[in-house]
C-alpha cells in the first residue's frame, strides 16, 4: 500500500513553539501554500491572458482573411463575366456601326460575321438582324428555316426602348442552355434595326466552375427573382429557385452574414453584374471556415494545458523546496538562538536575524515592479518573443533574485562565523555602480552629485557584494534625507597608507544631536511615519565592522549629515567590530572643510 506520508515534506507537520503563549504559531504549511497560489496566480496570469488575447486575435484576423479573400473571389469572378457579356456586347455594336443595312442583308455576309465572331471570342450561337417591327430580315446560324420569318418577342421591346438588352438563360432545342443579346442600332436617315445574338450559356459556367472552393462552398449565378441560371453543387440544378433571402437593391458587392434553409451559418457575397439580370452569388459555410481556424488552435490550447501543468508541478516543487530550506534555516535559527540565549546575546542575534527583511526590501520592490511591467507588455504586445527590452526586464528580475539569495547567505555565513568572499575591487567603479542605479530618481529631483577622487586610489582586497551594500544604504539614506534641488557629495581619498575613507554628505535634514547615538541601533529610523525600518544602518555597521572597517557619522539639523566609511586595503584574517565613533561636527566638512578633489 502506498503510504502517502513518504511524499510528506519534514515542514508540513512542525509547529512553533517558540511565538509563546497568545500569539498565532507560525505555520511553514500556510506558507507554503500562500507561495503556491501567489507564484501560480502570477505566472499564469500572463500565460493565459495571452493565450485569451491571442485567440481573439488569431480568430478576428482568421475572420477578417476569409472575408477579404471571399469579396476578392467574388470581385474578379464578377470582373470575368462582366468582361465577356460587355466583350459580347461591343462586338455587336461594333457589327452595327461597321456595316450599312443593305450590307447586312447582303447573301452570306450575315454567315461570314458569325464565323468572324465565333472564332475571334466565341460563343456565339447564331445571328440575326431584325427590323423595326421584329420580323428577322437576315439570319445566320443552326435554326435559320425554323426562324426566318418568325416575330421575336422575348428582349425585343426591352433593347427597342433601351438600346441593349441581355435575356435569362434559357433551354431551347435539344436543351442547349443559351441567352439572348439585343441591341438596337438607329440609322443616319431615321428609323433603326435590331440585331440580336444567341450566347452559349456557358460563357457564364465556366467562370464560376473554375473556382477553388472548398466542399462545403458554392458559386452560382442567379437572375433578379432568385432564379439559378448556372448549376449549384448545394443549392439545385439549373432553372430552380434558391433558397436563399436575396437583398431587394444592391448596389456593389456586398458580403453578409445568415443562415441558409438547413439554418447553418454561411458568409454569403453577392454582386449583380451591370447590364443584365443576373447576380453573382457565392456561400461558404462558417463551420468549415471555423475548422480550418479551428485545427491550428487546438495545438494552442494542448501547448497551454501542458504548460500549465508544467507550471504547476514547477511551482509545487519549487515552493516545496524553498520552505524546506527555510525551514531547515529555521531550525539552525533555533538552535543559534538557543546558543545565544546562553550566552546573553538573544536580544543582538534576534535584531541581527530581522536585519534580512530589510537587505531584502530592494530586491523585491525591483522584482514587483519588473513582473508588473512585463505583464503589461505580455497584456498588449502579440510579438514579445524578440522584445529586448523584455529579456532586459527578465535579467533584471533574476539579478534582483540573485542579490536577495546573496544577502541571505551572507547572514547566515556571519551567523556561523565563516569567512566572505573576497575579491581585488575598485572602490570608485563600485560607488559609481550604485549611483547609476539612482540617476533616474537625482534627474527627477534635480539632486546634484559629485564624486571626487583625491588622488591615486589602488585596487584592494574586499567584498564586493558588502561593499555595494553599504554605500546603497548610505546614499539611499542621504537621497531619503535631501530636498529637491539638493547636493551629494561623495569624497574618495586614501586614509594613511593601509585604509580608504569615502566619505557620503548630504544637504538634507540632519539628525538630532539626541538621536546620534542611536542611529546604528536595529529599528531606529528618524523618518516620519513607515517610511523606514529601521535596519539599513544597523546592518551596514555590521558589514563594516565585518569587514574590520569604521564607520562615523556628524551631523547639524537643517544643514545635512556626513557618514566616512574607513576600510582597510587588506581584509584581516578575522574580523573584529570596532567601536561607532560620533562626532558633532559639520556634515559638510571633515576636519573643518570638506576637500573637493577631481570631480567625475
Amino acid at each position: 500500500m502506498l503510504k502517502l506520508s513518504k511524499f510528506k515534506p519534514r515542514f508540513w507537520d512542525h509547529r512553533d513553539a517558540a511565538s509563546g503563549p497568545g500569539h498565532s504559531h507560525f505555520s511553514f504549511r500556510r506558507k507554503w501554500l500562500m507561495i503556491v497560489v501567489f507564484t501560480t496566480v502570477v505566472t499564469l496570469t500572463p500565460l493565459l491572458v495571452m493565450t485569451l488575447v491571442d485567440y481573439r486575435l488569431t480568430r478576428q484576423a482568421f475572420e477578417s482573411e476569409t472575408t477579404m479573400d471571399t469579396s476578392r473571389m467574388v470581385s474578379n469572378t464578377w470582373r470575368n463575366i462582366s468582361f465577356l457579356l460587355s466583350q459580347r456586347r461591343t462586338a455587336l455594336e461594333f457589327v452595327a456601326r461597321d456595316n450599312r443595312l443593305p450590307d447586312l442583308l447582303a447573301p452570306g455576309r450575315m454567315a461570314a460575321i458569325l464565323d468572324n465572331l465565333r472564332g475571334s471570342m466565341g460563343g456565339f450561337v447564331d445571328l440575326g438582324v431584325l427590323n423595326a417591327n421584329g420580323i428577322v430580315l437576315a439570319y445566320a446560324g443552326p435554326y435559320a428555316v425554323e426562324r426566318s420569318r418568325v416575330r421575336p418577342t422575348i428582349g425585343f421591346e426591352h433593347a427597342v426602348a433601351n438600346q441593349f438588352f441581355i435575356s435569362d438563360v434559357e433551354a431551347s432545342q435539344g436543351h442547349v442552355h443559351q441567352l439572348a443579346v439585343t441591341i438596337r442600332h438607329d440609322l443616319d436617315s431615321g428609323g433603326f434595326f435590331v440585331l440580336r445574338s444567341t450566347l452559349d450559356a456557358g460563357l457564364l459556367d465556366d467562370p464560376v466552375s473554375q473556382l477553388a472552393l472548398d466542399d462545403g462552398d458554392d458559386a452560382f449565378i442567379v437572375n433578379a427573382r432568385g432564379m439559378l441560371q448556372t448549376p449549384a453543387r448545394h443549392y439545385g440544378n439549373r432553372f430552380e429557385k434558391v433558397p436563399l433571402a436575396i437583398p431587394g437593391t444592391l448596389d456593389g458587392i456586398r458580403l453578409l452574414r445568415t443562415v441558409d434553409q438547413a439554418e447553418r451559418s454561411i458568409l454569403m457575397g453577392i454582386a449583380p453584374i451591370p447590364d443584365s439580370p443576373f447576380l453573382l452569388m457565392m456561400v461558404r459555410q462558417e463551420s468549415g471556415i471555423m475548422d480550418l481556424w479551428l485545427k491550428p488552435r487546438l495545438h494552442l490550447i494542448g501547448f497551454m494545458l501542458f504548460s500549465i501543468i508544467l507550471i504547476l508541478v514547477s511551482n509545487l516543487a519549487v515552493a516545496t523546496y524553498l520552505v524546506n530550506r527555510i525551514h531547515a534555516a529555521d531550525q539552525r535559527r533555533v538552535q543559534a538562538l538557543h546558543q545565544v540565549e546562553y550566552a546573553n546575546k538573544l536580544t543582538s542575534i534576534g535584531r541581527l536575524a530581522s536585519g534580512v527583511a530589510h537587505e531584502i526590501n530592494n530586491p523585491l520592490a525591483i522584482i514587483n515592479q519588473k513582473a508588473g511591467l512585463i505583464k503589461d507588455l505580455f497584456t498588449i504586445n502579440q510579438d514579445y518573443a524578440g522584445n529586448e527590452k523584455l529579456m532586459g526586464l527578465v535579467e533584471a528580475v533574476l539579478a534582483s533574485v540573485h542579490r536577495c539569495g546573496t544577502i541571505t547567505r551572507r547572514l547566515l555565513d556571519f551567523a556561523r562565523h565563516m569567512e566572505s568572499s573576497i575579491e581585488t575591487v575598485e572602490i570608485v567603479a563600485i560607488i559609481r555602480q550604485v549611483l547609476a542605479f539612482m540617476e533616474k530618481e537625482t534627474e527627477r529631483r534635480c539632486i546634484a552629485v559629485s564624486v571626487a577622487v583625491q588622488g591615486k586610489i589602488p585596487n584592494f582586497e574586499g567584498d564586493r557584494g558588502n561593499l555595494q551594500q553599504i554605500f546603497l544604504n548610505l546614499i539611499n539614506n542621504a537621497l531619503a534625507a535631501i530636498g529637491d534641488n539638493g547636493r551629494l557629495e561623495i569624497t574618495i581619498a586614501r586614509h594613511g597608507a593601509t585604509h580608504v575613507r569615502v566619505a557620503v554628505a548630504d544637504t538634507g535634514h540632519g539628525i538630532p544631536e539626541s538621536d546620534l547615538k542611536r542611529v546604528f541601533e536595529p529599528f531606529f529610523s528618524t523618518r516620519h511615519g513607515h517610511a523606514g525600518t529601521g535596519l539599513g544602518l544597523s546592518v551596514t555597521y555590521g558589514m563594516v565592522s565585518e569587514m574590520g572597517g569604521e564607520i562615523t557619522v556628524n551631523s547639524q539639523v537643517n544643514r545635512g549629515t556626513r557618514f566616512a566609511v574607513t576600510l582597510p586595503m587588506r581584509p584581516p584574517v578575522s574580523s573584529t567590530a570596532t567601536a561607532c565613533a560620533i562626532e558633532p561636527k559639520s556634515p559638510l566638512a571633515a576636519d573643518g572643510h570638506l576637500t573637493r578633489g577631481k570631480t567625475t
